[in-house]
């Protein structure tokens, strides 16, 4: 329990990085090291839930909400809200599964969070980056890329999947009911994120509901990025980024005082 104690500036420079690039190492080779087919599994199955959602959804309608491509639609809806998803899960996760890793004194539950956090937003970039490429130079789709929307939105969602995550963390941590709770409470996101539908496609009533949930932001930014015409005009920065940074807060005051209630319960 001592370890919660240390001042990180009472610590050899560079200790940090150190630490967190040491977590991150363990957790690829506990992660994909370990898993037949290792990375391919992180790239084959977002592939599969938009081939799923991409087949399903033009049997039932002509054409989707934008463009002509059922395949990219739900890819630039489903990548967004997979990112926060996961980052959110994986970072709730972080201190339960560092646990051995904090016994050591150079390493606090604030490289744990870090830790997981990086790693994650490297991989599901990098399946982002992948997968709308495979859809681009397979599907004939027309789409004029405008980078600063997609990254602004793709960085929203991973920040709300960090503040989400955290928070989680706090919660499960101390109240383990919670976690049934979430789960519940956390199903109807990935309707209500803009995956399979847009903001405009909405009754005015639900999208004075929707416009509360920041994920529904973020998917409309990435969106305006692949979809020139498409203007999200619903879309507010200050409100996405506010409540990701806002839950980040709450998760850094709360988690230094609890850390090790958490930890040791």
């Amino acid at each position: 329990m001592a370890q919660s104690h240390i001042i990180r500036g009472d610590l050899p420079p560079f200790t940090a990085s150190r630490s967190i690039l040491a977590l991150m190492l363990r957790e690829m080779g506990s992660t994909y090291g370990d898993s037949p087919g290792g990375y391919a599994w992180a790239i084959i199955q977002p592939i599969g839930m938009i081939i799923v959602l991409a087949l399903g959804f033009s049997l039932i309608v002509k054409a989707p909400s934008l463009g002509t491509s059922f395949i990219l639609f739900y890819a630039t809806g489903f990548l967004c809200y997979d990112l926060y998803k996961q980052i959110a899960s994986k970072v709730a996760a972080a201190l339960t599964y560092s646990k051995p890793m904090l016994a050591y004194p150079r390493v606090v539950w604030l490289d744990a969070i870090l830790a997981r956090f990086f790693l994650n937003l490297l991989t599901l970039s990098t399946v982002f980056c992948i997968v709308i490429s495979m859809i681009l130079l397979v599907i004939e789709t027309k789409t004029i890329i405008a980078i600063q929307p997609i990254l602004t939105g793709l960085g929203m969602s991973a920040l709300i999947g960090l503040g989400v995550g955290m928070t989680n963390c706090l919660l499960i941590g101390l109240f383990p009911v919670w976690k049934v709770i979430w789960k519940i409470f956390s199903r109807p996101l990935f309707i209500a994120s803009g995956v399979i539908f847009i903001y405009e496609d909405m009754p005015s009533v639900v999208q004075n509901i929707l416009w509360w949930n920041p994920l529904l932001h973020a998917s409309g930014l990435v969106r305006a990025g692949f979809y020139p015409t498409y203007d999200a005009s619903y879309v507010s920065l200050g409100f996405g980024f506010g409540i990701a940074f806002g839950l980040i807060l709450f998760g850094l005051l709360f988690l230094r005082s609890h850390q090790t209630k958490i930890l040791y319960r």
